[in-house]
């Protein structure tokens, strides 16, 4: 399943070597690949996240794993000896963010996935993690938030990536989801004492086990709290959009969260089940399917931001289709669908805060940069407002935003470029030509060109 560890191609191959011949990355097992050296990348412009106007003739001077200088041509003055990468007609970016996807275990429509939970040898989720998170990251995000795995396997997959085993993106990692029992994070449909859970594995009813629960995940590696505020569409036995959390458990659930500094995201559909969880205070609605003028409005007011994760609901579209989804879930799924679709006009009437989210599992790994065409299509956004979602705002709700989300002086080397203007199209990031973590180059073009500056 795996391709070439880095890059492809043998032109690029070469320019690797070369980079690792002037120190520009180290791996080691025990900690992360960072860049060593100075590398300019120029290119025929540069977004720099904040929403301003993209810089014509831009160049990103990166030292070590940080950003140094951005800005054109003429007004960046670039050290001699540097290594200058030539990324030609092509769009400089800050590394994109997914605030929602699923690394660990199988993809929905992958042979088995529908028996995962009971066949599967016990560390095969976790591998296929590893997989995942290649792809997400070749695919230009270089920053996810994990909302949910099984067996802490995604605190795991974070170990692995922050100590050099594996490539992939930096992760904020749930651990377990909270849920009630027989809710969206139960796993429901089997025989009675199959798959019963307590507050460790996240199945938590009332304050105090919502309490325990938090506590525990945030004791084993979570760093964020996900919890399931409404049904969901690929669950059994429950209705898409009904609340399952009372107000007073989702309190409970934040303030012992924030207490351990932690924000809470709530995978949410139904426009109720959003305005008790937006009063609760958490940080983030996922998904938001049937939100309505009076959540959108409680949203704008709390600053709760909304990932509304129009992958899923393009996925779930397809899965029905070909028959994958069936019955119930399939009746679910197209409802979800459909509302997603008009979601958005709320949300920005009233201004609400949009980050980028796929919900990559329910779609395929590494396409997560089709979720910036969707974020303009279904959300309404223009392409500017897309790629700031996918940016700024992401690691601005990751409580990222002093080191990530805008190419600045100071913050981490994370830098991935696109072909061609994608304020013009924005398909075009979907196709990410060049990613670079922490000053790793990790792909680049074939036949790019690099000379060293004078």
């Amino acid at each position: 399943m795996f391709n070439r560890p880095l890059g492809r191609g043998t032109a690029f191959a070469s320019f690797v070597i070369a980079l690792l011949a002037l120190g520009a990355g180290r791996v080691s097992a025990q900690q992360e690949a960072k860049g060593s050296g100075t590398v300019a990348i120029h290119a025929a412009r540069v977004i720099d996240g904040t929403g301003a106007a993209p810089i014509v003739n831009g160049v990103v001077v990166i030292t070590d794993d940080k950003i140094v200088a951005v800005g054109t041509e003429a007004n960046v003055k670039v050290p001699a000896g540097a290594r200058r990468v030539d990324l030609g007609d092509a769009t400089i970016l800050p590394g994109f963010i997914d605030a929602h996807v699923h690394l660990v275990g199988r993809e929905l429509g992958d042979p088995g996935e529908a028996e995962q939970a009971t066949r599967d040898a016990p560390g095969l989720s976790a591998i296929i993690g590893v997989s995942n998170a290649r792809k997400t990251l070749m695919a230009g995000f270089t920053t996810v938030r994990n909302v949910g795995a099984p067996n802490f396997d995604d605190v795991s997959l974070r170990h692995a990536i922050e100590m050099g085993y594996v490539p992939g993106p930096r992760m904020r990692t749930a651990a377990h989801s909270i849920g009630i029992t027989g809710g969206h994070c139960d796993e429901n449909g089997y025989k009675p004492g199959l798959f019963d859970g307590d507050f460790k594995t996240g199945i938590a009813d009332g304050p105090e086990q919502v309490r325990a629960a938090v506590r525990y995940q945030a004791k084993y590696g979570a760093d964020v709290i996900k919890t399931c505020a409404t049904g969901g569409v690929l669950s059994d036995g429950d209705a898409v959009g009904v609340p399952q959390y009372t107000y007073e458990e989702l309190k409970a659930m934040v303030d012992e969260a924030t207490k351990l500094e932690r924000k809470v995201a709530a995978h949410a559909h139904g426009a109720e089940g959003i305005k008790i969880a937006t009063r609760a205070g958490v940080a983030s609605i996922e998904h938001g399917s049937f939100l309505d003028d009076e959540g959108a409005k409680l949203m704008a007011e709390h600053h709760t931001y909304l990932v509304p994760t129009y992958s899923a609901g393009e996925a779930v579209e397809k899965a029905v289709k070909v028959g994958i989804l069936k019955g119930q879930r399939a009746e679910k799924g197209l409802a979800a669908a459909a509302a997603m679709k008009h979601a958005g006009d709320a949300a920005r009437k009233y201004n609400v805060m949009f980050a980028l989210g796929t919900d990559a599992g329910v779609g395929a790994h590494g396409t997560n940069g089709h979720e910036f065409t969707l974020m303009a299509q279904w959300g309404g956004l223009t392409p500017m407002q897309s790629i700031v979602a996918g940016t700024l705002n992401g690691a601005r709700l990751l409580g990222w935003d002093d080191k990530l989300g805008t190419l600045a002086a100071g913050k981490l080397a994370d830098v991935v470029a696109v072909p061609g203007d994608p304020l013009k199209d924005i398909t075009a990031m979907e196709r990410a030509s060049f990613v670079m973590k922490n000053g790793v180059i990790y792909k680049a073009p074939d036949g790019v060109k690099t000379t060293v500056a004078q």
